[in-house]
């Protein structure tokens, strides 16, 4: 009985700590992918309450300095089905 709780809690907490992150490529252009980054990101709150989040393709390129965008990737980390993060990734020059 003993082995069953110590198993118990140890999945109870490494289910409290675990979180899912993918990367997906969201749009790939014709212009050279060049040296700059930029990164525009936002988290939301049981996928309904945003609070001014901004992770648009425009600031994601503003911040970077980027006039010509090469590629598009869109991260999303979410913690429990509760705290979502998206993030916008550009390349580009």
């Amino acid at each position: 009985m003993k082995k069953i709780k110590t198993i118990f809690a140890a999945a109870s907490i490494a289910l409290l700590m675990a979180s899912c992150s993918t990367i997906s490529p969201t749009m790939l252009t014709q212009n050279s992918v060049g040296t700059k980054v930029g990164r525009a990101s936002g988290t939301v709150y049981l996928r309904v309450f945003a609070f001014g989040a901004d992770w648009s393709l425009q600031s994601a390129a503003k911040n970077g300095g980027i006039n010509k965008i090469a590629t598009v990737d869109t991260k999303v980390t979410n913690i429990l089905g509760i705290i979502w993060t998206f993030e916008t990734i550009v390349t580009g020059e």
